[in-house]
């Protein structure tokens, strides 16, 4: 399955590095399973509007792997956050995020990235979360969200979304879980060493 996390100038490092150790980490802990030479479960694609370095928040250059027009079809599609206001205004961007939803098994956000989503319409008629401090902010760009607040992440079907930076680890290991199954995302969370209840 292919995962595809979506990156741009000033985005949150943490966001998008999280599912990607998660969402390898499964593949890894797959993997070993396997005989040798299956194809990994999970094949992650950093994707950007263009193939130069974009440079995170905290200063860090990301090299996309592909570009919102040429990366193959995607189970599970993850827009992160950060600052994205610049990126609101991208038309191309708030396309694509629409037609992943139309075509992705999962689209799902992290952090900041749900107002993203929201931009794209996406989430009308959802439940969704953002950071703790974006709430007001998400219910103003799109009064139609139904925002949730105090919750790690919110599943609501094809669209899932997460709270800020951190949770979006949890998130990851609940989509693990979705698209494969308890055990796996057990074992992930257990080779992260992370604390993962299992629970929004």
């Amino acid at each position: 399955m292919n995962v595809g996390i979506v990156v741009f100038d000033e985005v949150e490092l943490l966001d998008m590095a999280g599912p990607y150790e998660v969402f390898t980490t499964a593949a890894r802990m797959h993997a070993r399973g396997q005989p040798a030479g299956t194809p990994p479960l999970f094949t992650v694609h950093a994707i950007a509007r263009h193939m130069t370095p974009v440079r995170a928040r905290a200063g860090l250059r990301l090299q996309p792997d592909c570009t919102l027009l040429d990366h193959p079809p995607l189970a599970c599609a993850v827009v992160p956050g950060g600052v994205v206001d610049a990126e609101l205004g991208q038309t191309d961007l708030m396309a694509w995020i629409a037609g992943q939803a139309r075509t992705a098994r999962i689209l799902a956000s992290v952090c900041t990235g749900s107002l993203l989503l929201a931009q794209a319409g996406v989430l009308d008629g959802r439940e969704a979360t953002t950071h703790w401090e974006d709430l007001a902010a998400l219910r103003e760009l799109r009064p139609q969200v139904n925002v949730r607040e105090g919750v790690r992440w919110v599943d609501a079907g094809a669209v899932v979304t997460s709270a800020g930076i951190s949770a979006g680890i949890d998130m990851s290991l609940h989509l693990v879980q979705r698209l494969h199954g308890r055990e796996l995302a057990l074992r992930t969370a257990r080779q992260l060493d992370f604390d993962w209840t299992a629970a929004a």
